[in-house]
């Protein structure tokens, strides 16, 4: 592979740690499909978020970012602009770069919403009358907790410590996981290489009318969702998430009209 800065347009991922990360493989076999040989797709770890400006300054060429873990909110003071969906979130996952200036995106919502609903209409008709608990209450959460309140989906956040209308995963009582019928891990825990990790809940209190989706793609079955499995409810990752919303951060760059 040649140097980065010979590519006409750079892209890449910003976060840390990446070695999780499948967005490089997934452009790279997006580019090399569609004979794309003008463009590259990078992992960039950053261990703080300041040096993106450095980043930003070493590769002229860097017209595109994806935005992870533990950035997607620590990233808003250095855009220049947000697009609305992105204002609406508080959250960003997707950067465009033009000239000097930079502008936010979130296409978590995009893939989010398309494949929760088409999971949710393929194994149970729809999501009319679910509610939900939210585990975690970081960028991706964001994410979810706009496009739960677009569907009328009831829910709460759940976090590691309580606060403002969020709760404590303690206060996540048997009685509370048997009226929220869907639970969505926004967090890390049970992503390659620790995969053993997984939110503290009363598992067992879950039953065949539960709905587990783990944002988490890496590992396919992560913890949290084959303690579900085990007691009957039916559990997702979130690879077709990742796919929707590297497709609609492909949208952006290239300057196609998509729903944002």
């Amino acid at each position: 592979m040649k140097p980065l800065n010979e590519y006409e347009r750079l892209f890449g991922l910003i976060g840390y740690p990446l070695s999780h990360s499948f967005s490089k493989q997934y452009f790279s076999e997006k580019f090399a499909k569609a004979d794309i040989t003008d463009a590259c797709y990078e992992l960039f770890p950053i261990r703080k978020i300041e040096a993106l400006p450095e980043l930003l300054q070493q590769h002229p060429n860097l017209v595109g970012l994806n935005v992870t873990i533990p950035y997607k909110q620590a990233v808003l003071p250095y855009l220049d602009k947000l697009s609305e969906g992105a204002a609406a979130v508080g959250a960003v996952n997707t950067i465009r770069r033009s000239g000097d200036q930079l502008e936010g995106f979130n296409t978590d919502v995009v893939g989010f919403e398309t494949s929760l609903c088409s999971w949710l209409e393929a194994t149970r008709g729809s999501w009319s009358g679910l509610r939900a608990l939210v585990l975690g209450t970081g960028g991706a959460a964001k994410a979810v907790a706009f496009v739960l309140g677009r569907l009328e989906i009831p829910f709460k956040m759940v976090s590691r410590t309580p606060g403002n209308h969020r709760l404590s995963y303690e206060q996540v009582t048997p009685e509370m996981i048997a009226a929220h019928e869907l639970l969505i891990n926004t967090t890390p825990l049970g992503m390659s290489p620790h995969t053993a990790g997984k939110p503290e809940l009363p598992y067992h209190a879950l039953g065949s009318s539960h709905y587990l989706y783990d944002l988490v793609y890496n590992p396919a079955s992560t913890a949290f969702m084959e303690l579900g499995l085990k007691q009957g409810a039916k559990a997702m990752n979130g690879l077709q998430m990742l796919h929707g919303q590297a497709e609609a951060a492909w949208a952006i760059w290239t300057e196609r009209d998509i729903k944002k």
